[in-house]
C-alpha cells in the first residue's frame, strides 16, 4: 500500500484533538473533584467571598462592586465583537477558497482537497460561535448581578448574586476555551503537523497556567472596619490622628507604637 500525505491528516489530527479533549476532560474532573488545586476553582472562591463582602456593604457605598462588574461587562462584549468579526472573516474565507486553492495546495503537506478544506473552515466558524454565544451570555450574567446589587431597600439573597457571578465567570471560561480550540483548528489550514505541535504545546502550556499554588484565604473582616464605612474615609482619620499626637510630643494611641 502506498503512502500518500493525505493519510496524514487521518492520524494526527484526531491525536492532536483527542489530546485537547483529554486534557480538558480531566481538568473538569479536577475542577469539581479538587477546585483549590486549579485556577478556575480558586477564582470561584475568590468571587464567592467577594460577592460575601459586598452584600455586607450598603447599596449606596456599592461604587466599587459596580466598577467591577462593569470592567466584566466591557471585557465580556469585546470579546463577542472579536468572535463576530472573525467569524465573518472565516465566512468570506470560505467564500473565496476556490482562489486560494493553489496557494495551499503548494505549501501544506496534507489533504487539500475542497472537501477537506471545508471541514476546517466550519470547524473554526463553529468555535467562534461557540464564543460568541459564550461571552454574550457571560454579559448577560453580569449584568443580571448588576440589578441585583443595585436593588434598593430591599433584602437580596446572596445565593442569587453569587449565581450570577459565577454563571458569568463560566461562561468566560468556556468562550475562552472555544477560542483555544479554533486555535488548534486554524493551524489545521496550514497543515496537519502544525495543527499537531500546537496541540501538545498548548495541553502543557494550559497544564501550568491552570494549576493554582496559593492556598485559599479566609478574608476575615478588618480589625474595627465598619461594612457599612468606606476604607478610603477611615485611613485619612487614622493619619490625622497620630500626625496630632506625634505634634503634641505624645505617643501613639494604638498599641505597640511608642514615639522614639
Amino acid at each position: 500500500m502506498e503512502w500518500k500525505k493525505e493519510y496524514l491528516d487521518l492520524v494526527l489530527v484526531p491525536c492532536g484533538l483527542l489530546l485537547v479533549f483529554g486534557y480538558h476532560l480531566f481538568l473538569l474532573y479536577r475542577t469539581t473533584r479538587s477546585p483549590e488545586k486549579t485556577v478556575i476553582g480558586f477564582e470561584d472562591y475568590c468571587r464567592r467571598a467577594w460577592v460575601n463582602k459586598m452584600m455586607q456593604v450598603d447599596v449606596g457605598s456599592r461604587s466599587a462592586a459596580f466598577t467591577v462588574i462593569s470592567s466584566n461587562i466591557s471585557a465580556a462584549t469585546f470579546m463577542a465583537s472579536t468572535s463576530l468579526a472573525l467569524t465573518s472573516l472565516i465566512g468570506t474565507l470560505v467564500g473565496s477558497s476556490s482562489n486560494s486553492q493553489l496557494l495551499i495546495g503548494r505549501f501544506i503537506y496534507g489533504d487539500t482537497s475542497s472537501s477537506t478544506n471545508s471541514i476546517k473552515f466550519i470547524s473554526i466558524l463553529a468555535c467562534f460561535l461557540l464564543a460568541f454565544g459564550a461571552f454574550i451570555q457571560c454579559a448577560r450574567s453580569f449584568v443580571h448581578a448588576t440589578f441585583l446589587i443595585s436593588m434598593p431597600q430591599a433584602v437580596v439573597p446572596e445565593e442569587y448574586v453569587e449565581g450570577a457571578v459565577i454563571m458569568g465567570s463560566l461562561f468566560w471560561v468556556i468562550g475562552l476555551r472555544a477560542i483555544y480550540f479554533a486555535s488548534t483548528l486554524l493551524l489545521w489550514v496550514f497543515g496537519p503537523i502544525p495543527m499537531f505541535v500546537w496541540s501538545i504545546c498548548m495541553v502543557m502550556m494550559l497544564h501550568i497556567l491552570d494549576q493554582n499554588k496559593n492556598p485559599l484565604h479566609d478574608f476575615q473582616q478588618l480589625n474595627g472596619l465598619n461594612p457599612s464605612m468606606k476604607i478610603t474615609e477611615e485611613a485619612p482619620v487614622v493619619t490625622a490622628i497620630e500626625h496630632r499626637d506625634r505634634s503634641h510630643g505624645k505617643g501613639s494611641r494604638y498599641p505597640g507604637t511608642q514615639r522614639g
